[in-house]
Order: C-alpha cells, then sequence, then structure tokens
C-alpha cells in the first residue's frame, strides 16, 4: 500500500515536472533570481570602490560621480532586461 502511494507520488511529481507551464514559471523565477541579484552585487560593488576612492583621495570625487552613476544605470538596466525576459518567457 505504502509503495504504491509512493509509486503514485513519483509519477505525479514527474508529470509536473514535465509540464511546460511549470518549466515557464521554474525558467522566469531563474532568469529574475540570477537577473536581480548579480546586477544588485554589481551596484552595491560599484558604489563601494567608488567610496572607498573617494575616501583616499576626496578632490576625486567631481571626477569619480558622472562614470559612476553611468555605471550603476548600466547594471540596473541588465536588471531590467532580466525582467523583461522573465515576463517573456512566463507569458509567451
Amino acid at each position: 500500500m505504502a509503495a504504491q502511494a509512493a509509486a503514485e507520488g513519483i509519477q505525479v511529481a514527474v508529470g509536473a515536472v514535465a509540464n511546460p507551464e511549470f518549466m515557464k514559471v521554474i525558467a522566469a523565477g531563474t532568469t529574475i533570481a540570477f537577473g536581480g541579484a548579480m546586477p544588485a552585487l554589481a551596484i552595491g560593488l560599484i558604489g563601494s570602490k567608488a567610496m572607498e576612492s573617494i575616501g583616499r583621495n576626496p578632490e576625486s570625487a567631481g571626477k569619480l560621480f558622472v562614470p559612476m552613476i553611468l555605471t550603476v544605470a548600466f547594471a540596473e538596466a541588465i536588471a531590467i532586461y532580466a525582467f523583461v525576459m522573465a515576463l517573456i518567457i512566463k507569458f509567451v
């Protein structure tokens, strides 16, 4: 009786994995997870290094500000692209 219930449970689990809608949800979730986490890490590192550089040389603040903001914008654009890709995966 227990073996039959276990076999039915395995069949249900395999059926869920083979479901295309399930795979879409997993792919979209993975895309937005990595696509959000990695740019967030990059933005944190950019800010950290910029503050470290300004701390070492305060006169460089004006020269560092514009490139830092541009780099943060480009890193954030990657997160937006990942979000768009996740939506495309989910709904197409």
